[in-house]
């Protein structure tokens, strides 16, 4: 018996057909090569010049005392990152940071959500609470920081009101009294970004088949157990990509801030965030290198965040969505 017969031999002296042979895979040509450099190029180039280049020179500008100007002469070594990690205004800043973030996660998201489910209804005027929930959001950061600053002063619109209709015990230093300014920055904060979560929440809301609920309610279900069993569960995705985009912008978060208490009341008000601090310490302070490396460890916190979060909380939703081989 040959060996080509023998090969197809199997169990009983039976005969099999060879296996089918592959397709080969076309390589891409010089053509599709060109077009798609062509057509991310521009991207590619944009991203390393305004995102990597600087990440990168902020990591050697931050082995440097530097004023700013020329080039950096004063190697320091590790001695900016040492300042960093032991200076208390840092620690203060951010333990502020992660209070901003628990509490943008746990006021914002609730409310957003309630919102969400209420106009996910038939409502008449829809489309114009939407709007206005939507308005803060697109609104300048400047305006927002500058408009309530003006109404939060200690003789400002809000205790003048509270004053005219005789709750003068309610007037408060709003903006410089440490045990209300965390409150009154999240305030702010909930009152301009509850819209984004409100849209993003409506979207994925969207995508739930309608079937769904009508079977739940044929199956006697009331709303809110609809609701809790099949609306939130199917928003799952929707809700943590919202928590990781809120997450990162609260530790990011800097021109409110820097508006409305500037850079030396935060510090005593406790509102102050790394970035505010990266700014009075580095760039006002005249030490630039020592801004780099604080912008660095903000850098670093916030990536690793970024990936603990992916790992143990979108893993689910990034898996799923891989397709190919297995």
């Amino acid at each position: 018996m040959s060996l080509t017969t023998d090969s197809r031999v199997r169990d009983g002296g039976g005969v099999t057909a060879p296996p089918p042979a592959r397709p080969r895979r076309r390589g891409i040509g010089w053509a599709q090569r060109l077009e798609i450099a062509v057509l991310s190029g521009p991207a590619v180039l944009m991203f390393v010049g305004f995102v990597i280049t600087p990440v990168l020179l902020a990591g050697y500008y931050g082995f440097y005392r530097w004023k700013g100007f020329g080039p950096p002469t004063n190697f320091v070594g590790f001695d900016n990152y040492v300042t960093i990690l032991q200076d208390k205004l840092f620690h203060e800043a951010l333990w502020h940071n992660a209070q901003i973030v628990v509490l943008s996660l746990v006021l914002q998201g609730p409310i957003a959500l309630v919102f969400a489910l209420l106009l996910n209804q038939k409502l008449r005027g829809q489309s114009i609470i939407r709007v206005l929930i939507f308005v803060p959001y697109v609104i300048s950061e400047v305006i927002v920081g500058t408009a309530w600053a003006l109404l939060l002063q200690t003789e400002g619109a809000v205790n003048g009101i509270l004053r005219s209709i005789g709750l003068d015990g309610l007037a408060k230093d709003w903006l410089a009294n440490p045990s209300i300014a965390i409150w009154t920055l999240m305030l702010i904060l909930t009152w301009k970004y509850v819209g984004f979560a409100v849209i993003l929440f409506l979207a994925g809301m969207q995508n739930i088949p309608e079937e769904l609920s009508e079977a739940a309610a044929m199956d006697g279900a009331s709303y809110w157990q609809t609701q809790w069993r099949i609306t939130l569960p199917l928003l799952g995705p929707t809700i943590r990509i919202w928590g990781f985009l809120s997450i990162i912008g609260a530790l990011q978060l800097f021109d409110l801030v820097y508006i409305i208490w500037g850079q030396y009341v935060a510090s005593t008000a406790g509102t102050s965030t790394m970035a505010t601090y990266m700014v009075s310490e580095g760039r006002n302070a005249g030490n630039y290198g020592y801004g780099n490396a604080v912008a660095v460890v903000l850098f670093f916190i916030s990536m690793i965040i970024a990936l603990v979060y992916q790992r143990f909380v979108l893993r689910r939703d990034t898996q799923g969505a891989l397709t190919g081989g297995r």
